[in-house]
This record gives structure tokens, C-alpha cells and sequence, in this order.
């Protein structure tokens, strides 16, 4: 993979975890807006695809994980993850966005003690 698609699983897994989320952070966003009614509560459109969107938010998560910790065996001398300051940097910024993405998965679980 060259090294402009080399952050894509990471942003994809981010991205397919916002569309996890949709479906019960989606209606909360609205009235922290202050946008109300009951229609709020027919805005479950994506709930069918949820389970696809949490499976998408796995797959790309767990390929990111392993290209940001293969062995540096495998990278070739003058690559970015031959580099000790890059690697951590990016492991760093993988953790984050897995916990973000953790966030947005489980939010369906945790947002009605907000709500």
C-alpha cells in the first residue's frame, strides 16, 4: 500500500463507526440542538445497517492495527514505518481513533442516560 492510502483503514473504520452511531447519536445531536418533536424518534433509517456498519468499523480496524504493528521487519529501509518516531506517532493516533470509534459504536447502550 503506498503511502498516501496508508491512513484510509483508519479514516474508513472512523467513518463506518459515524454511520453506526447515526441511528441513536443522530436524534440526541438534535435535541442538544434544541430541535424537538416526536418525529425525532422515527429516525431509526439506519438501524437496519447498523450490524454492517459495526462489522465495516472491525475489518477496517483490525487491518489498520496491523499494518501500524507489523514488524519492523517487514518494512522496507526508507519507509515511514521503518521509522521509530512515525510508527509511534501513528499508533498513537490509531488508538484514538479506535476510541472514538468505540464511542460511536456503544453509544446506543450508554446516550439514554444522557437524553
Amino acid at each position: 500500500m503506498s503511502q498516501k492510502y496508508s491512513n484510509l483503514p483508519i479514516i474508513g473504520g472512523v467513518l463506518a463507526a459515524i454511520g453506526a452511531g447515526l441511528c441513536c447519536a443522530g436524534p440526541f445531536v438534535l435535541l442538544l440542538l434544541g430541535i424537538s418533536g416526536s418525529w425525532i424518534g422515527n429516525l431509526t433509517l439506519l438501524e437496519p445497517y447498523r450490524p454492517l456498519f459495526i462489522l465495516a468499523v472491525l475489518a477496517l480496524f483490525g487491518f489498520a492495527g496491523w499494518k501500524v504493528y507489523r514488524p519492523v521487519e517487514e518494512c522496507e529501509p526508507d519507509t515511514a514505518c521503518a521509522i521509530p518516531q512515525v510508527r509511534q506517532r501513528r499508533q498513537v493516533i490509531f488508538w484514538l481513533a479506535a476510541l472514538a470509534a468505540l464511542t460511536l459504536v456503544t453509544s446506543n447502550y450508554w446516550i439514554i442516560w444522557f437524553a
